[in-house]
């Protein structure tokens, strides 16, 4: 580096290092030197829209300092300044919380001039500025920070996250973004607490209608009525968390129960079951957020399949089997036992103990495996018209689980 400049960390690892958590990865503020100054220490540059480089040996972010204006709707609409001249101070002035507009320098010493570590020891997410308004990605990462720490909300930051949503500045969130920060923010210890801090401030509405009309809705009288299809929903997903389960899971138990709120007419009349209705607003939801195949793939099982898997008691061998070509579990073993995962969620979700078991799911299972265990070359060498292979196969493992099923039907 040049005499005069300095190299600070900040963000992430500073705060988590404060917090006593693992430190994952570094971002390194340079206050005084140039994208030139950069390149000519062997700095490869990588950012498009700011002057950003990753070191030559340990390939950790490193930022110029910065300014940022507002230009436009959104969080790319801002003009950049980047220069030698640009202070450290000025730099910490742009970021979203005063838990992360704290600085460490080569000795170790902390920069805090916004009193982040006050509201770190007081588990408070709090705005650096007004600027913070600016930016509608920052409603969401408000919102996935209290879900990783259990934090509240400072009430002035809540407020300017009302004013952005009823000013329409979250209306131009691009899709890919806001999917990133969801998915980030469903994969957080307490997901739930990122849905209820999105709908304390309005923005639930705007960005997932679908599940915000969710609460309100009453549960069918057989489970907790006392418990509606929103709250039944938060703590589905809470379950899946606590389970560790993986994010297509997380996300399929977030969009299980869609079709049980009440429907646009343009989507289907509401006398059709709510199964499908969930997999249409399913369908809708993932388009719009342009959500990724498999997380999409698995929410449209579970939505229109996850009441016949809480009934798998009762299901026919003709039905069951039914079931395993539906979710293509012949060759996708692996996917049906995440619906499963998703369905026991759902069962504990009703209840609120997590170590519930869900017998459901080795019963499945176990069907599963003898319908698979089914020869289907072997059938396909004896079928003398070729037409006739796939409703011998199934036949077959009909036939095959059909012991199993008469069995579970006299434990009844």
């Amino acid at each position: 580096m040049k005499n005069n400049a300095k190299i600070y960390c900040v963000g992430g690892a500073v705060r988590d290092q404060l917090l006593g958590l693992p430190v994952q990865d570094h971002d390194w503020v340079v206050v005084g030197n140039t994208p030139e100054d950069m390149v000519a220490q062997g700095f490869q540059p990588v950012g498009k829209d700011f002057p950003v480089f990753l070191h030559p040996r340990t390939h950790e972010e490193y930022a110029l300092a910065r300014t940022e204006r507002k230009t436009a709707r959104g969080y790319k609409g801002f003009a950049i300044y980047a220069a030698p001249d640009v202070t450290l101070e000025q730099d910490l002035l742009r970021r979203d919380f005063t838990i992360n507009a704290i600085a460490q320098d080569a000795d170790g010493n902390l920069i805090d001039p916004h009193n982040g570590i006050a509201d770190l020891r007081a588990g408070i997410l709090r705005h650096v500025s007004a600027a913070f308004g600016e930016d509608p990605v920052r409603i969401l990462r408000a919102a996935r920070f209290a879900a990783r720490f259990g934090f509240s909300i400072a009430p002035e930051t809540l407020a300017l996250m009302r004013g952005m949503v009823d000013n329409g500045e979250v209306d131009s969130l691009v899709a890919e973004r806001a999917w990133q920060e969801l998915a980030r923010g469903l994969m957080e210890k307490k997901p739930s607490q990122f849905f209820e801090t999105l709908r304390s401030c309005g923005a639930l509405a705007k960005i997932l209608p679908e599940v915000d009309a969710l609460f309100g809705v009453p549960q069918p009288e057989k489970y907790h009525p006392e418990i509606d299809c929103g709250i039944h929903t938060m703590l589905v997903l809470d379950d899946a968390a606590q389970h560790d389960y993986a994010l297509e899971v997380r996300f399929a138990a977030l969009a299980h129960d869609l079709g049980k709120a009440t429907t646009p007419k343009d989507i289907l009349p509401r006398h059709i079951g709510h199964e499908l209705r969930g997999v249409e607003l399913v369908k809708n939801l993932s388009q719009r957020m342009r959500v990724p195949g498999d997380c999409r793939d698995l929410a449209l099982l579970a939505a229109r399949y996850h009441g016949d898997v809480h009934r798998a008691s009762e299901l026919r061998a003709e039905t069951a089997i039914k079931l395993f070509q539906s979710a293509d579990a012949w060759r996708r073993p692996e996917r049906f036992n995440q619906l499963l995962q998703v369905c026991a969620s759902d069962a504990r979700g009703r209840t609120g103990h997590a170590q519930d078991a869900y017998p459901q799911a080795d019963y499945l299972q176990q069907l599963l495996a003898t319908a698979r265990a089914v020869d289907a070359g072997e059938i396909a060498r004896q079928c003398a018209d070729s037409d006739t292979i796939a409703a011998a196969v199934q036949q077959a493992r009909i036939g095959a689980i059909k012991n199993i099923v008469q069995q579970q039907k006299e434990k009844q």
